[in-house]
């Protein structure tokens, strides 16, 4: 399978579809999750994902993981009465055997999951810790965890305390054949955990880590060994899944179609809305990339309350004459006693130019997130605007379209974002030159420069800066600094290059706040 980058909203709509459809509840939501685990809320209709992108493997083994996890929460709406937390052993061997008596419920009718099963079980027991890394009790608990699930166990454990655990999972199978029999759900299964955990010897409040991690050391699998750990895994769980041929497991034929269909659907939307609008501006390639390092949710979710006025339209304004006279303005003295709602709006359309030269190395993250902040906020404000980077790239110098002025900021514009590395000098007259084309024939209202250097060709950039301007663009500029004297150093240097509004700035999440001071003045 050939490397794709699957959008977040193209997983978050897939997701939804098929949870729906194999749940057979039209309500369920479905969001991603930086928590390394799976979560439904079945009051909330409301399903909780591990990234995409967090699990290990090719592009195609990554979907089946997520399609399998997809359907296991689905099976949990359909045939769990509860869902307790894994956070406790209480909570943590009830979903165990919860997880297998659903999957078995649902292969009644979902018997195409089979070779999904398989191939997810053989992922899921590459995850799993060994039994020595872990502390304690929390030891048998995991123990039983991978007795129950794969009929086999992962490092060592005491002779005593594994027969503790060959026993409560012996158990443990009887009560989920006569659960299945006899139709029993999640309540009954809950009333014999206790005996469960007497037999481990375990206390049903203690901690479970969660001690499953996807990726990092020891996790590469080479084809062979992986071809090795389906065929215990098929084997082991023959008496309960039934004969499957490991080799169609591996291969996953049945969703490999649909993978397909996938990645063309994505490709079109990919780039949607974006050409190559001239010589020196490229598009960033459509790379496995992970976007949400670079968003900071609580900077986005501050900014998006700061400016909330701004959305709703309106905003109290002190004036000489008004609405609504201010006896208190009156009595201090202000030439302004009287407030009126105002109506608030930015019709000014902007373009933003991001200076990714070596300078910002040690702090292009810090800078990439304050980026995203801005042009969530500026979406959320239904700004028109569009957004360029500049860097070097193989000596070089190349201007990177990231979002157009018509189409909308989404994930995948994070992703091009992301991709722009920090690189080269600050050449500013040779990339405005390259952009003067599609500019002056989509003639925006400003043209905004965030730049922490000093400028390659100063002389260059004047004459640049005037052919802007007889075009009717305002062009500005934030000088960022690393402290304030710094910056002040930069916009000062910059303003007097003949720019028609420049501004300093020494904290990177203060850019955002700038930016839209200066859109309310225009």
């Amino acid at each position: 399978m050939s490397s794709v980058s699957l959008r977040n909203d193209t997983l978050i709509e897939i997701s939804t579809f098929l949870v729906r459809r194999w749940s057979e509840n039209d309500q369920i939501t479905v969001e991603f999750s930086t928590k390394k685990t799976n979560e439904t809320r079945k009051k909330e209709n409301r399903i909780i994902l591990i990234p995409f992108l967090d699990y290990n493997g090719d592009e195609f083994g990554r979907y089946r993981q997520f399609r399998t996890a997809i359907w296991y929460e689905a099976m949990r709406i359909n045939h769990c009465s509860k869902i307790l937390s894994n956070d406790h052993a209480f909570g943590f061997i009830l979903n165990t055997i919860e997880r297998r008596r659903i999957e078995l419920e649902g292969r009644k009718i979902w018997r195409g999951m089979d070779d999904e099963l398989i191939f997810n079980y053989t992922w899921q027991w590459i995850y799993r810790p060994l039994l020595n890394n872990i502390l304690g009790k929390a030891r048998i608990v995991e123990a039983f965890y991978q007795y129950f699930l794969f009929d086999d166990i992962k490092g060592e454990i005491q002779p005593s305390h594994f027969e503790k655990v060959k026993k409560a999972v012996e158990y443990a199978k009887t009560i989920l054949d006569k659960a299945l029999e006899n139709n029993y759900g999640t309540d009954w299964i809950e009333k014999i955990i206790p005996k469960i955990l007497t037999m481990l010897d375990i206390d049903p409040l203690i901690t479970i880590p969660l001690s499953v991690p996807l990726k990092g050391p020891g996790m590469l699998v080479n084809p062979e060994d992986f071809e090795k750990a389906v065929q215990k895994i098929t084997k082991n769980l023959e008496s309960e899944l039934g004969k499957i041929d490991p080799k169609n497991a591996i291969e996953g034929k049945e969703v490999s179609q649909e993978f397909s269909m996938i990645k063309e659907e994505n490709k079109k939307n990919e780039n949607k809305g974006l050409t190559p609008e001239t010589i020196g501006i490229q598009i960033p390639d459509s790379t496995i990339v992970d976007e949400t390092k670079i968003y900071d949710q609580d900077l986005i979710s501050n900014l998006k309350n700061k400016f909330r006025e701004w959305k709703t339209g309106w905003k109290e304004q002190h004036m000489v004459e008004g609405d609504e006279f201010d006896v208190e303005s009156y009595l201090e003295g202000y030439d302004n006693p009287f407030f009126t709602d105002v109506k608030k709006s930015i019709k000014s359309r902007i373009v933003i130019l991001l200076d990714h030269s070596s300078s910002i190395t040690d702090q292009q993250s810090e800078y990439k997130k304050t980026t995203i902040a801005l042009c969530e906020v500026l979406a959320f404000l239904k700004v028109k605007f569009s957004v360029y980077a500049f860097n070097t790239l193989n000596r070089q110098v190349v201007c990177w379209l990231i979002k157009s002025e018509n189409m909308k900021w989404n994930n995948s514009a994070a992703k091009r974002l992301a991709q722009i590395s920090a690189n080269g000098g600050t050449p500013l007259a040779e990339v405005y030159d390259r952009m003067l084309s599609v500019l002056a024939s989509k003639k925006p209202d400003i043209f905004l420069t965030l730049s922490d250097g000093e400028p390659s060709d100063s002389n260059a950039l004047k004459m640049i800066l005037k052919s802007y301007k007889s075009l009717g663009v305002k062009m500005t500029a934030i000088g960022v600094g690393r402290d304030t004297f710094s910056a002040t150093t930069i916009a000062n240097n910059l303003k007097y290059l003949g720019y028609d509004k420049v501004l300093a700035v020494s904290r990177l999440p203060d850019i955002p706040n700038r930016v839209l001071s200066i859109l309310s003045e225009y």
